[in-house]
């Protein structure tokens, strides 16, 4: 670029005129851009050699692209770790955000907002490329995945050098009669983030029409019968059932009651009474991964805060009552409840909120490339590979089985996140793993465990293959209250005897954890300061009883 504008210094004759001037003098200047901007482009072309190529051979012509179907614990976790200037990385997913989804029982009730529990996926600084698609077909053999995008169903084709599946699943409603007819009505889910504002709304929709007169025909007169209709009405609009005993459900039950009795107490002082929650289990008890005194303590809590806890209760269908006139407008729900005496019972409700099983994506069931295992996943082994795929395709979180198959919770799937990414960061990136024939790609070596503060990856050995660390779990009571269980965690105990004891904890200790460990998860500065403020904001102020988002 120097020299360029030296020449053309060089060359430069005296004006004749002073317009003259000027304009000999703009041609320079653009000439000497113009020889910068080929300087600059020769330097960045020279920088974009990949800095993997191995000592005294020819650098790649590119770099291996990864591609990562899905942006939830395991995708994002991998896509975030991998290193950018030793791959092309990907990602496909419907959803442009991670969620962090241990928050996403606090946004339903206005705990926190949704910004605060998402992070965009755009704001990964090792991702190449981001299509806001669904995938839909797989080509093993072709390297190719097609997708679909999501706003104008317009298929395209992605090739891979290596793919990794991150779909996660859906939930599962076991064909339950009239569940899937009222998602979105009066029934919810509870998964994503536009599943925690049809919470939000449907719970407000229900204390205003609550809230309601009744409804009567110009010039007539209120009966006792259309009276006593009209708090039966009520009484249906307030009930909220919760279906599943596991973490998320009691988090959104305890969340919910704290909603009640904090903010409904103050701005609906009339229907605060009349509201009822409760949880429906259909197995023997609640929270069933966490240790007998633990889930005895979390009972007594619910029980202090008025919930009604039905265990080895099945919930046989959802029906609406034709033969019942609301007096509010709308249809009159029923849950019909099975009880462990084999009678059966009709509940009335406003919400439900069903968090209770798990189910494969449509990619995975109309997809038959792979060998799929218990509930539709697919089959990978102790490398997290998927066979008969060269060591090409891996799949990770709620679509994988493991041989040693592992809880569907997001420490899972957030290990083998990690996992991949050491993986790919330490060997996959080197010449014998870039073959083109149909041999399998060679098996990695020794990576450090995936485990990430409070747990130092040094406490454990390097492995190879794939190895879970169990890190023990947590569950949120509301404000002031909640358990910590460490019992079969895989860290250090103490020993007395015999014996070797691991923390566990309760009460304000274990929410303090709760919430400092997952403070300390988040991926933004943003998150960690919004998170905080949105806390103390609902204990000064209330939370948050509008509509608007």
């Amino acid at each position: 670029g120097r020299g360029t504008y030296s020449s053309a210094i060089g060359r430069r004759a005296r004006p004749s005129s002073r317009a003259e001037g000027v304009t000999r003098g703009m041609i320079v200047r653009g000439q000497a851009c113009r020889g910068l901007r080929a300087a600059g482009s020769a330097c960045r072309r020279a920088l974009s050699t990949p800095s993997f190529a191995p000592a005294g051979s020819l650098a790649w012509p590119k770099k291996p692209r990864v591609l990562i179907l899905g942006s939830g614990w395991g995708g994002n976790k991998v896509a975030r770790n991998l290193d950018g200037n030793k791959f092309d990385v990907r990602l496909v997913s419907p959803s442009n955000h991670f969620l962090f989804t241990s928050f996403l029982p606090a946004t339903a009730v206005g705990t926190l907002e949704f910004r605060a529990v998402q992070e965009p996926v755009r704001t990964n600084p090792n991702l190449s490329q981001y299509y806001q698609a669904k995938a839909t077909r797989l080509y093993p053999k072709e390297k190719k995945v097609v997708c679909t995008d999501i706003f104008k169903e317009k298929e395209f084709e992605l090739e891979y050098d290596f793919l990794i599946i991150a779909a996660g699943c859906k939930t599962n409603t076991f064909r339950t009669p009239g569940v899937d007819e009222r998602e979105g009505i009066e029934v919810f889910f509870l998964k994503h983030l536009y599943h925690a504002r049809q919470i939000r709304s449907r719970m407000l929709e229900c204390f205003e029409r609550a809230a309601m007169p009744a409804r009567v025909k110009p010039g007539e007169v209120p009966t006792a019968e259309s009276a006593a209709k009209r708090q039966e009405e009520i009484d249906r609009l307030l009930s909220f059932v919760v279906v599943g005993g596991g973490p998320t459900n009691c988090e959104f039950a305890t969340e919910l009651k704290d909603f009640l009795t904090k903010d409904v107490a103050r701005w609906y002082p009339d229907l605060v009474d009349r509201v009822k929650v409760t949880i429906v289990e259909a197995g023997p008890k609640i929270l069933g991964m966490f240790s007998e005194h633990l889930i005895e303590y979390y009972l007594a809590g619910l029980q202090r805060k008025e919930v009604d806890v039905r265990v080895n209760t099945l919930l046989a269908k959802v029906e609406i009552r034709t033969d019942v006139d609301t007096t509010c407008g709308g249809d009159f729900t029923v849950a019909h409840l099975k009880n462990p005496d084999g009678s059966m019972e009709v509940l009335p409700f406003g919400m439900m909120v069903w968090s209770a099983g798990l189910a494969p994506v449509k990619f995975l069931t109309e997809n038959n490339n792979f060998e799929k295992g218990m509930m539709g996943r697919i089959k990978v082994d102790d490398y997290l590979r998927v066979p008969d795929t060269g060591g090409c395709v891996y799949a990770i979180g709620d679509c994988a089985v493991t041989p040693e198959p592992l809880p569907p919770i997001a420490s899972s799937a957030e290990q083998q996140g990690q996992y991949l990414a050491d993986c790919f960061n330490t060997y996959y990136y080197k010449p014998e793993f870039q073959s083109s024939s149909d041999e399998d790609l060679p098996l990695p070596g020794p990576v450090p465990a995936p485990v990430g503060l409070p747990f130092p990856r040094f406490m454990y050995p390097n492995s190879a293959k794939f190895s879970y660390i169990n890190v023990g779990g947590m569950v949120s009571m509301g404000f002031g209250d909640g358990i910590v269980d460490m019992s079969r965690a895989d860290v250090p105990g103490f020993e007395f005897g015999d014996r070797v004891y691991k923390p566990s904890m309760r009460g304000y200790f274990a929410m303090a954890a709760w919430r400092g460990g997952y403070l300390l998860k988040q991926l933004s500065y943003r998150n960690m300061m919004l998170i905080p403020m949105y806390w103390f904001k609902s204990i000064i102020f209330g939370r948050d009883i509008s509509n608007g988002y």
